[in-house]
C-alpha cells in the first residue's frame, strides 16, 4: 500500500491490486505516443487558399513553381504561388496536385475561373459530370474528400433552390454539399499506384515507417486470451461471432463494429425497364 510514496505512478498499483486483463492494441492506439504520425519530413497540410472576396466574385491567378513528393502520401503536391490581392507580398500554397498538371502552368481559382484540368471552381458553376477532386464538404474549408492519390468525385445534380449540389465520392456513397464549396477540376495524381504489388516485407517495411507503427500486424487469433478477445484455443479460431456493439466497453471492441450487415455484397443493382 505504500507504492505512491515509492515513486511507483498510480496506473502501476492498480496494474497490481485490479485483476484485470492486458491493455490490448486498440486501448494503447489512444493516447499513446507510439502510434503517433511521423510527420518529421512531410511538406505541410494541402489545402487550397483561404476563401476571400476575389475567390467569391472573380477570379485569382497563381503559378505552379514546382511539384513536390510528400512522405507518407501517395499524391505528389503542388507548391502554387499566387500575387496577395490585399498586401505586397506572395502567397505560398500546397495543392494537392491533379493529373496534368506541369511547373510553369497556370492555376485560376474562383468563382469566374474557367473549366480547366488544375483549376479551383465552385461545385455550383460546374455542370453535372464533371470530375472533380480536393473537395469542400464545407463551404471555406479548403478541402477534405476526394484527396488520395488516383481518386476523384463526380458531381451528379445541382438544386438552385436549396444551393446545394449532390456528388458521388469515390466509395460509391452519394453526399449533399453546398454548391458554394470549391473543388479541383480532374483526378488527383498518383493513381494506379496499388496496382503494383508490395513483393517483399522490406517494401512495406519502408512504406509504413513513413506513416506510422502500423506494421506488421499481429491476427488477433494468433495472440494469447489475456492479449485479444480472439486469442486462445487449440486451434486459431475465433470462437464466437465477430460483431461487437457500438456500447462495448474498450477491451472487447473488436470486429466488426457495429455492423449492420456482414458477408460479401450479392448480387447488382436492380434496373426497372421504363
Amino acid at each position: 500500500n505504500d507504492a505512491p510514496h515509492l515513486g511507483f505512478p498510480s496506473w502501476a498499483q492498480a496494474s497490481r491490486t485490479a485483476k484485470m486483463g492486458r491493455v490490448i492494441r486498440g486501448q494503447r492506439k489512444g493516447a499513446s505516443l507510439i502510434f503517433k504520425s511521423h510527420t518529421t519530413h512531410r511538406k505541410g497540410a494541402a489545402k487550397f487558399r483561404n476563401l476571400d472576396y476575389s475567390e467569391m466574385h472573380g477570379y485569382i491567378k497563381g503559378i505552379v513553381r514546382e511539384i513536390v513528393h510528400d512522405a507518407g502520401r501517395g499524391a505528389p503536391l503542388a507548391k502554387v504561388m499566387f500575387h496577395d490581392p490585399y498586401r505586397y507580398k506572395l502567397q505560398k500554397m500546397t495543392f494537392v496536385a491533379v493529373e496534368g498538371l506541369h511547373t510553369g502552368q497556370f492555376v485560376y481559382c474562383g468563382k469566374k475561373a474557367q473549366l480547366t484540368v488544375g483549376n479551383v471552381l465552385p461545385v455550383g458553376t460546374m455542370p453535372e459530370g464533371t470530375i472533380i477532386c480536393n473537395v469542400e464538404s464545407k463551404t471555406g474549408d479548403r478541402g477534405t474528400l476526394a484527396r488520395a492519390s488516383g481518386n476523384y468525385s463526380t458531381i451528379i445534380s445541382h438544386n438552385p433552390d436549396t444551393g446545394k449540389t449532390r456528388i458521388r465520392l469515390p466509395s460509391g456513397h452519394k453526399k449533399v454539399i453546398p454548391s458554394a464549396s470549391r473543388a479541383q477540376v480532374g483526378i488527383v495524381a498518383g493513381g494506379g499506384r496499388i496496382d503494383k504489388p508490395l513483393l517483399k516485407a522490406g517494401a512495406a517495411y519502408h512504406k509504413f515507417k513513413a506513416k506510422r507503427n502500423s506494421w506488421p500486424r499481429v491476427r488477433g487469433v494468433a495472440m494469447n486470451p489475456v492479449e485479444h478477445p480472439h486469442g486462445g484455443g487449440n486451434h486459431q479460431h475465433v470462437g464466437h461471432p465477430t460483431t461487437v456493439s457500438r456500447s462495448a466497453p474498450p477491451g472487447k471492441k473488436v470486429g466488426l463494429i457495429a455492423a449492420r450487415r456482414t458477408g460479401q455484397v450479392k448480387g447488382g443493382k436492380k434496373k426497372f425497364a421504363d
